[in-house]
């Protein structure tokens, strides 16, 4: 079975993340300088602790895209094997989805990463991709383990996947790979399409008949 969200999530954050590429696509002033705020502040940081940047180069690397690649198709012949089909598919469609549609919006879009960061980038740079992949990974995680959690269970896995998402967001904009709004349209983006590939995937009913098990606690809404 694979936990869905309410069909809101996936409609806010994608009305959020439009509005937020119109006002990335037109210079908006105020979150134009609020970017280079943030940047130069991380930037003023970073030169004075190159230890730190050293760490943050390594972490960053967990979300980049071949790890993102291995771990989801990990996760898919894995369910796969045990004849979880539907969970094996949404695994599938996030692995490929996600960096497919933020590889297609840095190739159409133009916007430009800060200049000398702690890390070479050369391509566009909105959404961020690290942040994407993590945010994607982590909320996929939550949906697929959700409901065989109990309460306190749940609330340690929900805390851990969005320190996750948050701490790879917050390196992109430390190594100034990133500016911010790349990185919260990157939360955005993966708010967007993992709920929607969960409903797109459905619930593992079949498996569940196999067994005779239903759903073994009750989570937000189980998709059928």
């Amino acid at each position: 079975m694979i936990t869905r969200t309410p069909l809101a999530v996936p409609l806010v954050a994608l009305a959020g993340l439009l509005a937020l590429l119109a006002l990335t696509m037109v210079g908006w002033a105020p979150l134009a300088g609020l970017d280079a705020a943030v940047s130069a502040a991380f930037r003023g940081y970073g030169t004075d602790r190159p230890g730190l940047i050293a760490v943050l180069r390594i972490a960053t690397d967990v979300a980049a895209t071949g790890p993102f690649l291995a771990a989801g198709l990990l996760a898919t012949l894995v369910l796969a094997a045990a004849r979880r089909r539907r969970p094996a598919v949404f695994c599938a469609v996030v692995t490929v989805l996600v960096p497919v549609t933020w590889s297609l919006l840095h190739l159409l879009l133009h916007h430009p990463r800060p200049v000398d960061g702690f890390v070479v980038a050369t391509s566009n740079g909105f959404p961020s991709g690290h942040t994407s992949n993590a945010a994607a990974a982590a909320l996929a995680a939550v949906l697929l383990l959700w409901h065989r959690l109990g309460r306190p269970a749940r609330v340690a896995l929900a805390v851990l996947a969005a320190a996750f998402a948050v701490l790879i967001g917050l390196t992109r904009v430390a190594l100034l790979a990133h500016w911010p709004v790349d990185v919260l349209g990157g939360w955005l983006l993966a708010l967007t399409l993992v709920p929607l590939a969960a409903r797109l995937a459905g619930s593992d009913r079949v498996a569940a008949d196999r067994t005779g098990a239903g759903p073994t606690a009750r989570g937000p809404v189980p998709a059928g």
